[in-house]
């Protein structure tokens, strides 16, 4: 370099940045194989899980907080249950629609201990259309009927295609249709929604088991770990 001029490299507060920059990304690189191990850990139920079943272990008794558990929601199960489990989730959703198998089974195994409710939480562009669908079909008996054929059918109909679903789970169309355009449950939709945001939701799905709260799809067996512990 002309005139005897070190190059900022050279200079000491160079080699200070060089060196600050290289350890910052040392630091970064091991944050991000411990985030992911801890994350394939708990996947695999080897961390947190223990600790979850002993934190929920404290929640035997069902807490009845009507902001929690709602007012106008379908449920199953029992009416005096051992354990109730809300789920605030989205037709739309995914990992809603991976949970639900275990929803429907633990419905049947567990029927005289679990009241499962479930809440509109709609947070996609049809979610709001759907969410009056599981209503408008619910007020003819059929909303579980409903939610198992939305989520069957997740991504792959349109909404013109709710008519067909209401016929072919055996809803009267014409009052189904009449519920749908009308918006007769957005109301109780929009209830759900702000209930929800009041506890800090964000995502689906969210569940509240026995008033412990727990975010996203809960693998099937700790699921089961977890009922089979509150029954004790």
């Amino acid at each position: 370099m002309e005139n005897g001029q070190k190059h900022w490299y050279e200079k000491w507060w160079g080699i200070l940045l060089i060196l600050f920059l290289t350890l910052t990304a040392i630091v970064l690189v091991a944050l991000g194989f411990y985030i992911a191990d801890l994350t394939g850990r708990i996947k695999g139920g080897t961390t947190a899980n223990g600790q979850l079943l002993a934190e929920i272990s404290d929640y035997k008794t069902a807490k009845a907080n009507p902001v929690i558990t709602g007012a106008n929601n379908y449920w199953l199960g029992s009416a005096k249950p051992k354990i109730t489990i809300v789920e605030f989730a989205d037709f739309d959703c995914q990992n809603c629609k991976n949970s639900f198998p275990n929803i429907r089974e633990i419905s049947l195994n567990y029927k005289n201990d679990v009241k499962i409710i479930f809440r509109d939480f709609p947070v996609y562009e049809n979610s709001i259309n759907l969410a009056l669908a599981g209503r408008c079909a619910g007020e003819q008996g059929l909303f579980w009927l409903m939610h198992d054929k939305l989520y069957a059918r997740q991504g792959n109909f349109s909404p013109e295609e709710l008519p067909n679903f209401a016929n072919q789970i055996g809803a009267d169309v014409n009052k189904f249709n009449n519920c749908l355009s009308n918006e007769k449950y957005l109301s109780d939709i929009k209830k759900d929604y702000a209930d929800g945001q009041s506890m800090g939701i964000t995502g689906t799905p969210t569940w509240f088991i026995n008033g412990y709260r727990i975010e996203g799809d809960i693998p099937h067996d700790l699921f089961i770990q977890i009922i089979e512990e509150l029954i004790k």
